[in-house]
């Protein structure tokens, strides 16, 4: 599926295509809780690295959290650095995936037939998670990865369905 999607204020749009674009993960670690702020939590989708596409490219920062021993973490969150709108984050461990963020993208998006609510061990206790039917949670990482989620809800979008 192609997504389109751009920060706030404009100075930056994107597009990638997307094996895997259904939100339907909310992480509540301490670095998507900050960096991203929505409702204490943040959502990635899944899409195939070379596919993306930037206009603004100027306007794009990354942000690289530095672990306990002192040094930067493999992960890349990028952000637009005018408005600070959380972008996509892109990780050298698995180089040939992208990971938009939900919030910033335009294209509507398929609706989940389910929530998994993770890193609930990190929530801030002010943070209410929903609970009942349609409602997963996970101490930390959940029982499946983003692709393997999709394809049990048949999801999969493109030639990876």
């Amino acid at each position: 599926m192609r997504l389109e999607g751009s920060c706030h204020c404009g100075a930056v749009r994107f597009s990638c295509e997307a094996y895997a674009p259904a939100p339907y993960m909310h992480c509540y670690c301490s670095i998507c809780r900050k960096v991203a702020g929505g409702g204490g939590f943040a959502i990635n989708l899944g899409a195939h690295a070379d596919s993306l596409a930037v206009e603004g490219e100027d306007h794009v920062s990354v942000y690289r959290v530095r672990r306990e021993d002192g040094r930067l973490g493999t992960p890349r969150r990028h952000f637009c650095k005018t408005c600070g709108s959380m972008l996509w984050a892109w990780d050298e461990t698995w180089p040939d995936l992208l990971h938009p963020f939900a919030g910033a993208i335009d294209t509507p998006l398929p609706k989940a037939p389910e929530r998994v609510h993770i890193m609930l061990d990190s929530k801030a206790p002010w943070v209410p998670v929903p609970e009942g039917k349609g409602e997963r949670h996970f101490p930390e990482y959940p029982d499946e990865s983003l692709e393997d989620w999709h394809r049990r809800h048949g999801l999969l979008s493109g030639e990876d369905a």
